[in-house]
């Protein structure tokens, strides 16, 4: 499994209403350095990918030309997301610890999931 597929598969997990930063996702996928090649990741990303939850460490949204103006906004707070009072995401009470979801039974990052169970075998 090459990095971006992990990059997927890790943010394809993020549960509704939970962020992950950039450093997070990088360093769960096994190189803690590497949060602007997660962000290249997400540029072009698998259909239904919720790349929306993923967002700077200070809780800073991405760039408006990425999603639209407000449009990350809007969907973090459908999902139940808290802003604190300067439009960054409360980290404290929205930041995933990373704790396994059950796996998602849709398309693209389901196959690089069983990829790697396959090889554990």
């Amino acid at each position: 499994m090459n990095f971006y597929d992990k990059v997927y598969a890790i943010v394809a997990r993020i549960p509704k209403g939970k962020v992950a930063s950039y450093g997070q996702v990088a360093s769960w996928a096994g190189s803690w350095r590497a949060s602007r090649a997660v962000g290249y990741a997400l540029f072009h990303p698998p259909l239904d990918l919720p790349c929306h939850r993923v967002v700077y460490r200070d809780g800073s949204l991405t760039a408006e030309s990425v999603f639209g103006p407000g449009v990350q906004r809007r969907l973090l707070e459908k999902e139940g997301v808290r802003f604190t009072s300067d439009g960054r995401v409360n980290m404290k009470e929205s930041a995933w610890d990373g704790e396994p979801q059950a796996p998602s039974s849709s398309g693209l990052y389901n196959r690089a999931q069983k990829r790697e169970t396959k090889r554990r075998i």
